[in-house]
């Protein structure tokens, strides 16, 4: 059915659901996986150490995603994107990989909350043109 998941993640717990549910689905389906981080571009004023504090947790992060998959016994490409809107690089990876579906947390907010905070979700949604498994 899918032959290759890109399996959005960031350092939340939802997203760590979302991790799992990708590659539970993955390993039955024996399909290629890519974990996509995205992170927003640092204001040139940022200090040197908080760059290097912010490379030390995208390490981090890859470590933990990369003992998940070992623990499901799927293997992972895993790409660190930046970008001001992950939505778009999350659909713009998809389409680069050749990716057949993209699964994703979403923090289930709604009214004047969504507004405020916005939600890459639902943007991801909107532009993507392969089915998204959104995981809550």
């Amino acid at each position: 059915m899918y032959k290759h998941i890109l399996i959005a993640a960031d350092d939340s717990e939802l997203a760590h659901k979302g991790l799992e549910h990708g590659l539970a689905l993955a390993k039955p389906l024996e399909a290629k996986v890519t974990v996509l981080i995205v992170s927003e571009p640092l204001r040139p004023e940022m200090a040197h150490a908080a760059r290097q504090q912010i490379d030390a947790l995208i390490k981090q992060r890859i470590a933990s995603i990369v003992q998940q998959a070992s623990e499901h016994g799927v293997t992972v490409d895993l790409e660190h994107e930046i970008d001001v809107s992950p939505a778009a690089a999350i659909v713009r990876l998809a389409k680069l990989k050749g990716c057949d579906l993209v699964v994703m947390s979403s923090h289930g907010r709604r009214g004047i909350q969504k507004v405020v905070l916005g939600s890459q979700t639902s943007e991801v949604l909107a532009i993507a043109t392969i089915p998204v498994l959104v995981i809550r």
